[in-house]
């Protein structure tokens, strides 16, 4: 028989959030944590008090997704998408940064639901979305950005200056320097060079680190 799970939804729609609380009731699950974006639940969530979060791509706050995955992943608590994922590069971006796999809005609850089941007993979400997302990243596989550089790249390509990148960041500016450096190298080495600013922006749009609409 399944074990109850404590599961977290973070959605901006509110007939989504009720719903998966209905569907996860009814399912016998347990829905600790509700909320339109991740900085509601920001200092509550915690693997001591979550086994999974359900996520949306977009949020209408405007949040990043590669920050809203990694923070939750960093809490040791495992992501599922759940979204209309019309856009392939914020797929890639949320796959990137941790996430165990997508499921459209177009499927089911109970689609969500064997997806969660299967997340939970230790496994990946296999399904054709998770796999054309995966199957399109070549691009970013070769820059072979780390989690840190990710930050970095998508931050100073939003338009902030080194500066409130570290600041942001909270690590020296000279530290941010190394990064770029390294990140240009990357992506030169990847044969997408990085020339001037609108490079740094077309390569963070193109790997899904930042969104066109947020521009």
């Amino acid at each position: 028989m399944q074990s109850k799970l404590r599961l977290a939804i973070v959605d901006d729609h509110e007939a989504i959030r009720f719903g998966f609380l209905h569907a996860a009731t009814s399912a016998g699950h347990e829905v600790a944590f509700s909320a339109a974006s991740l900085g509601e639940l920001r200092g509550k969530v915690s693997k001591q008090n979550c086994d999974i979060a359900v996520l949306d791509l977009s949020l209408a706050d405007g949040s990043n997704v590669t920050a809203n995955v990694g923070a939750l992943v960093a809490e040791g608590i495992p992501v599922i998408i759940f979204s209309i994922a019309d856009k392939q590069n914020v797929v890639r971006a949320a796959l990137r940064a941790g996430a165990a796999g997508l499921v459209a809005k177009s499927n089911s609850m109970d689609a969500l639901f064997s997806a969660i089941n299967e997340v939970a007993a230790g496994g990946n979400i296999d399904n054709i979305h998770t796999a054309a997302a995966i199957d399109a990243d070549l691009e970013f596989k070769e820059a072979n950005l780390s989690a840190r550089e990710r930050e970095v790249l998508s931050l100073y390509a939003s338009g902030l200056a080194q500066k409130q990148v570290a600041n942001y960041l909270g690590i020296s500016q000279h530290t941010v320097k190394e990064h770029i450096v390294r990140v240009r190298r990357k992506y030169d080495g990847a044969g997408r060079p990085i020339e001037n600013k609108t490079d740094w922006v077309r390569r963070a749009l193109e790997d899904g680190l930042i969104d066109d609409g947020a521009l």
